[in-house]
């Protein structure tokens, strides 16, 4: 994708806008967010323009150099050989910079995940889905809080909600939502056998209460006593949450904090991004089969990828990538190099789309 000197020079003169206008000074807080927001979605651009600018400047010069020195013409040509090898690459990163944003894509993300087929085995893997998210957020400078969990009787979680804050946290999770499959031999397996079990993950991009407006005669809220796994831990107050919404029929429970009012709040986020999502399934709907050919729908019964631990590896099933460092990817650092692989195919198949 060629893109002409004149709309390189564009993308330059308005990144000088926007870096004006923020330090300027004058700007009130509602224009300064919305300046800022501009500035971080036009930024990629600008700099990738501006790479392409000076490389094909240097090449025009270069070009019409015309040095009596032997050796000053060779040099020259060998940096023309060089920049002309270089700028496709350059205007690649271009494009995909260019390429049309998910508007959700700079949001913070809500984190579900729930144990799926496999009873306690599932449950425990759940929680190693868990940690291996939260270390991965720790290394990414993100935010990870707990927002509800359902603990099992072994250890592991039947269901846990967290919410995730940092830059571009939805961008690079929202490829997580979906099936994840485990193959181990469980520890309370005397056999030695190798069972199968799964939980599902689902990446929600979190909502402001300017996005998603819910009326309180729209909701059922129920106030009873909290308890823990098993039945245990019983509170002395009636402090647990549940939120029905009727329109939609989607159930959220809370009950971790010993405050209702807290446990009241935290439902309601949770049910805020539940239907901020649905709101962008029903607007996304005609555009369904062409996301599917893309990396993947996000759909959480979608089985994407699978973690087996007797041969110490992990396939990704969507783009046929297997790496042989499970411990590393479930220790966090190493589930960067799969997002990222993630990333890099859905944006080499948004390009072949626009191309063709």
């Amino acid at each position: 994708m060629s893109i002409s000197d004149a709309r390189l020079a564009q993308f330059g003169a308005r990144f000088a806008e926007l870096e004006a206008r923020l330090a300027s000074g004058t700007l009130d807080s509602e224009a300064f967010v919305a300046a800022s927001r501009d500035y971080a979605e036009i930024e990629p651009v600008a700099r990738a323009a501006a790479d392409i600018a000076a490389m094909r400047g240097e090449l025009a010069t270069l070009q019409q150099l015309d040095d009596p020195d032997p050796e000053m013409r060779a040099m020259a040509a060998e940096e023309v050989a060089r920049l002309k090898a270089e700028l496709p690459e350059a205007e690649r990163r271009l494009a995909i910079a260019m390429l049309p944003r998910d508007a959700a894509d700079v949001r913070p993300a809500m984190l579900e995940i729930r144990a799926g087929t496999g009873g306690d085995e599932a449950a425990l893997f759940a929680a190693d889905l868990y940690r291996m998210y939260e270390k991965y957020a720790a290394e990414q400078g993100w935010r990870i809080e707990m927002v509800s969990a359902n603990a099992s009787d072994v250890g592991g979680f039947k269901e846990v909600v967290a919410n995730i804050n940092g830059s571009g946290v939805f961008a690079k999770l929202k490829f997580e939502s979906g099936v994840h499959r485990v193959q181990r031999v469980p520890v309370t397996e005397s056999g030695g056998r190798i069972h199968t079990s799964a939980a599902t993950v689902a990446v929600l991009p979190e909502p402001t209460e300017v996005d998603v407006q819910i009326d309180d005669k729209d909701l059922k809220i129920d106030i009873y006593r909290a308890s823990g796994a098993g039945g245990q831990h019983v509170n002395t107050t009636d402090s647990a949450v549940r939120i029905t919404h009727l329109p939609s029929g989607l159930v959220v429970i809370c009950q971790d904090e010993r405050s209702q009012h807290k446990n009241k709040a935290k439902a309601m986020q949770v049910l805020r991004a539940r239907l901020y999502e649905k709101m962008r399934d029903e607007a996304q709907g005609a555009e369904a089969e062409a996301r599917k050919a893309m990396v993947g729908s996000g759909d959480r019964s979608e089985r994407i990828r699978t973690y087996n631990f007797p041969q110490g590896r992990v396939t990704d099933h969507r783009i046929n990538l297997t790496l042989h460092r499970l411990p590393e990817i479930l220790e966090g650092p190493g589930l960067g190099e799969l997002v990222d692989a993630l990333i890099a195919e859905d944006e080499a198949k948004r390009l072949a789309a626009m191309d063709g």
